[in-house]
């Protein structure tokens, strides 16, 4: 049976805040701060105790070997002699942020029935450039089985970020939908992530019909206002597009053409007058996961950010109490995964598909939750400064923290992967 699967990043032992993501202004804005990985990693799994408990399928990405001691011998150095930049490149816990991991497109979709996956590129940010292999391996392992087809990044220099910029709408999640693409134009003052012919690229290896897909620009302003990701200012779930009116460059057109292509869609726009771009970048409102609930309707669940907004909160407690179809807000606590630029929906991967087909190490539900927890507790740092991070001592205990998390989930033949992708 097709359902959707949440697969969260475990934020990894060497969470720390570098700034090293221009037009992330959470990431930027706390440049030095002390991190604290353990409280991190324990938010994390907080939320996807929340969602098993609403009844929601929930998978686990793992963290990557930081550092990248591979990356740095291709820059032909090692950590210790690296500079200190290019250390905290190496060192970027960034695939905590799953939704960057690939696009996704569900058997419905595709030409050949099975599930796609095509892993991101990420070459628009130097921390980020180094994931694609690593996360290639670990998808093509969690979906080994024959009704999936995992592909290799699209090549470089189109950048390609993944699920943060691509929406899904259908009727339900088992059945046909239409997939949309949100792309940015370059000459902002902040790097436009999504290259057109990247998600152009995806859509012809997933094998999806012209005729059910969109092409959509991001608008020009949200960029600008911080929207690094089109995650940031929307998302959809089923027949339901949850969306900032300032989202996309054409919006009337973008409307009527998904209007004309899933007549059922619902809309729901908040006014600028009401919340502004500035306020959906702080509060994260639109980084929220939309989810369809087994007992039927949605539920939005947000970052605590949005819950203590003074505009946010009582649009989002005015739109619970109509008759949308949204109708349920959960909030969960991510402060230190936000500090750094990436709420609930950044945290997370959506694959509709039957869980059975899954490799069950990728699966998690609440005693596997304690053991992680457990481990987590023993394990991670309970914080790292911005001097620390060229600590010997810190490092070791970096790399052995993620061995023993790969141990516990009998998954620590990947920690000798082949990151050739």
């Amino acid at each position: 049976m097709l359902r959707e699967i949440n697969f969260d990043g475990i934020v990894g032992p060497s969470h720390n805040y570098a700034g090293l993501s221009p037009g992330n202004l959470a990431a930027t804005s706390n440049a030095g701060a002390t991190s604290h990985p353990r409280a991190a990693a324990l938010q994390g799994l907080a939320k996807m105790r929340a969602n098993l408990a609403l009844g929601l399928a929930q998978g686990i990405l793992l963290p990557h070997a930081r550092p990248d001691h591979r990356w740095l011998a291709a820059l032909h150095t090692d950590y210790a002699r690296a500079p200190r930049h290019v250390q905290a490149q190496a060192l970027s816990a960034s695939a905590m942020w799953a939704a960057n991991a690939a696009t996704v497109s569900p058997a419905p979709d595709t030409a050949d029935g099975r599930c796609h996956l095509t892993v991101a590129n990420l070459v628009t940010m130097p921390h980020r450039s180094h994931e694609a292999a690593e996360t290639l391996a670990q998808l093509r392992l969690a979906f080994a089985d024959a009704s999936f087809a995992v592909h290799a990044p699209i090549p470089a220099p189109f950048g390609d970020e993944g699920a943060a910029n691509h929406m899904r709408l259908a009727e339900r999640h088992d059945a046909p939908g239409i997939e949309v693409f949100v792309y940015g134009e370059p000459g902002g003052p902040f790097p436009a992530r999504q290259a057109r012919q990247a998600s152009e690229a995806v859509a012809r290896a997933h094998g999806l019909d012209p005729e059910r897909l969109l092409f959509v620009q991001q608008s020009p302003q949200a960029i600008a206002a911080g929207a690094f990701h089109n995650d940031v200012v929307a998302v959809a779930n089923e027949q339901v597009l949850f969306t900032h009116q300032q989202a996309f460059a054409v919006q009337g057109d973008f409307y009527a053409t998904l209007r004309a292509k899933l007549p059922s869609v619902q809309i729901v726009e908040v006014p600028a007058s009401a919340v502004s771009l500035e306020d959906a970048v702080r509060s994260y409102l639109f980084n929220a996961q939309l989810v369809s609930l087994p007992e039927g309707g949605m539920a939005l669940i947000l970052p605590r950010e949005a819950e203590a907004h003074p505009r946010v909160w009582p649009w989002l407690q005015e739109m619970v109490a109509g008759n949308g179809p949204i109708r349920r807000l959960e909030v969960v606590d991510v402060r230190e995964s936000m500090a750094n630029g990436g709420g609930p929906a950044c945290l997370r991967l959506r694959v509709v598909a039957d869980p059975a087909r899954v490799d069950p190490r990728f699966l998690v539900d609440a005693a596997k939750l304690d053991r992680l927890a457990a481990l987590i507790e023993a394990e991670w740092p309970e914080s790292i400064r911005a001097g620390e991070i060229a600590d010997p001592a810190l490092i070791a205990r970096i790399e052995t923290a993620r061995a023993r998390l790969f141990a516990l989930l009998d998954l620590s033949d990947l920690l000798t992967v082949n990151h050739a992708a």
